[in-house]
This record gives structure tokens, sequence and C-alpha cells, in this order.
């Protein structure tokens, strides 16, 4: 029999939940629905980086939003800082995915190490019976199982940022905004007077906020400078540093108007760190950006049940891809991915997210 956890199914109207509110609309309203069912609700802000080198950093106003919305809700506020375990867990595994080439994601490490562990540990120890977030994303009971599910609304739907959660910790995590689209959102927001409720979606990398992207990793990597060639092995120009590149990318690579070939734009087809070269080719449709095959590492599944065989299933090689179907097959400690289509730009470092359906199975880290 299948079940989906609603706010309406605990029993206990007086249990306490611990909401993270991070100074936008979506936690914003989390907060009052789950309030407005009677629960026992405090909301918990989580700083999670100090360095003063990222400018235009929004960790201020959003921490001052936060504490605004919690007084017009009339729930107690807490502060809580995380950056030293962010540092330690997260940001240093990013900077460690650089320093090989790959193009890491440093927001799905941020939710399964920092937002539903140490965050899920601290509700606890305070007597909280769950945590919340604004996150688009639902979760369902099957066979005894949790499940994490796609949300009303697909075009926000963030499992692919949720896929490595365990079963505690989705056994412990509610999703208030599961059923509601984006606008009524907004829209109960604005019905609240609430100051965040034409608020900006955050986007991009938390810790970088506006900054230039090359710039901020300048300030924590030492770039070295090396050759760019084309396919055939011409060399075209130099590069400032792998690090500043990665697969499918056009922009930034200021190499155009050679003599003997097209005008066709050039696009990264591959990263070479044994020679420190990087390597281009012409045409966005061009055979070389596609790839029928992947190598994910670093599996984790929401079941806790690693597939012993092949299965089929639709996975995602980025956030805003449509599922796409595959065969997965484990090879020694890692998993093939063999797409039924050949794909463009799998990138190393990104996340491969499984999927059956509305469900997410789990996924792993592209390493090839």
């Amino acid at each position: 029999m299948l079940k989906i956890i609603k706010i309406l199914m605990l029993k206990n109207q007086q249990q306490k939940i611990f909401i993270g509110l991070s100074g936008g609309v979506d936690s914003a309203v989390s907060a009052y629905l789950l309030k407005q069912k009677g629960y026992n609700v405090e909301a918990v802000f989580m700083q999670n980086w100090e360095n003063d080198k990222s400018e235009n950093c929004t960790s201020q106003q959003d921490l001052f939003d936060a504490k605004q919305v919690s007084e017009m809700l009339d729930i107690p506020f807490h502060v809580v800082n995380f950056s030293e375990e962010y540092w330690n867990e997260v940001f240093e595994q990013f900077l460690k995915s650089h320093s090989k080439g790959f193009t890491p994601n440093p927001d799905i490490l941020c939710n399964s190490e920092i937002k539903f562990k140490h965050f899920l540990n601290y509700a606890i120890k305070n007597k909280a019976n769950f945590i919340a977030t604004g996150h688009y994303a639902a979760v369902v009971v099957k066979d005894e199982k949790y499940e994490l599910r796609m949300p009303l609304d697909k075009n926000k739907d963030q499992t692919y940022f949720l896929h490595a959660l365990n079963q505690h910790q989705l056994g412990k995590v509610i999703f208030p905004l599961a059923d509601l689209k984006k606008n009524e959102v907004r829209e109960i927001a604005m019905k609240l007077n609430l100051t965040v409720a034409e608020k900006k979606d955050s986007t991009g990398i938390c810790f970088i906020g506006n900054k230039n992207y090359n710039k901020f990793i300048s300030e924590y990597m030492i770039s070295r400078p090396g050759e760019i060639y084309s396919t055939c092995g011409k060399l075209l120009g130099r590069h400032n540093g792998l690090m500043y590149y990665t697969i499918g990318q056009r922009k930034g690579i200021q190499v155009g108007g050679l003599n003997n070939f097209p005008e066709d734009p050039w696009y990264v087809v591959k990263k070479d760190l044994s020679t420190n070269r990087l390597f281009i080719a012409q045409g966005s449709d061009n055979k070389l950006l596609f790839k029928k095959e992947a190598i994910c590492d670093s599996l984790s599944f929401v079941s806790g049940n690693i597939p012993q065989s092949e299965f089929r299933c639709q996975v995602k090689i980025r956030y805003r891809q449509q599922p796409q179907t595959c065969v997965v097959k484990q090879v020694n400690n890692n998993f093939r991915i063999i797409f039924d289509s050949p794909q463009r730009a799998v990138t190393p470092g990104q996340y491969a997210v499984f999927y059956e359906n509305q469900t997410c199975l789990g996924g792993g880290i592209i390493i090839e």
C-alpha cells in the first residue's frame, strides 16, 4: 500500500519541527504551512560560509530576511554555524574534485552532509521530531521503505539535489511544498505580506554568489596555464588552467578566426591532466561532444540497497535535463551507464541521478 507522507498525517499536532529558514520565499511559506497545521515550529538559519573573500555573498541579507520572516510568523529563531563542517565536508571536496579536472556540484554534498546530517543531528539533540525544508520534493512510504518522489511542480523538481539522502534522513524530513506550484507559493507569501514574497530565487553555487567563478577559484587553487589543441593535433592557443574549463563549454576559450578553419564556434571536448592540454572541436553538434556511455562511482541508493545486476531506468546527467532512458550495469565497484541515445557534454564531476518514472532511485558522480 502506498501512502504519501503529508503534514496532515502526523498524528501528534504538538510534535516539534525545525524548519531550515534560508531567507527565501520557499522556506518561509513552508514554515507558515507547518504552523497553520498547529505544529510546534522553530526556525533555524544555517551559516555555512564565513569567508570575506566571497564578495557579493548574500548570506547577511538572507539572515536578515529569515529573521524578519520568523518574527512575522511568530516562531522562535535560531542561528547555527556549520561553516567548519561545510569547509571540511563540502568545500574541500569541491577543490579536490577541481584538482582532478572535474566540474563539481557542491550543492548535493551540502544537502547530504550539512542540511540533512548536521542540521538533522542538531534538531534531534534539541528534541525536534522532524526537520523541514523548502525543497520541491515528496516522500512516500512503499513496502515499509521511504521513497523520494518528484513534486507536483515538475519545473521546480529538486530531487536531483536530494538523491543522496538515506532512509534515516527521509524518515525525519517533511517537504511542505510537495503538492504546491511555485506561483501558488508566491501567492501565499503575498497574501501574508511576507517581505520575501517577491525575492528572486538564489542561483549558482552558494559560496560564490554573484562573483566571477574563475576569479573565485583562483583564490584557492594554483592555475597551470597550458596549450589548446584541436582534436586533430593542431596547436591553436593557450589556456589559463584546466580548472577554468568544463566539457561542452563555448564561452571563454578565446580561440577564433583561425586560418584553414571554418567560422563555427569552438567547444571543449576533452581535458588531459597528464599533459595539461585542452582539446576543442567545432560545431555544437560535433560527434565528439556526444557520448554513448559514462562511468560513475560514489554510488548511493535511496533504498539503501545497491542493485546486484543491470537494470533499466531513466537518468539525468545535469539538473535541468529531461530524464533519459538507459541501462545501468555494475562493473567492479563502479556503474556503467549505457544511454539509449548518445548524450551531449557528459561531464566528469557532475552527478548521474537515476529515476524510475516519478521516483528518484539514487545516483553517483560521473568519473569518466
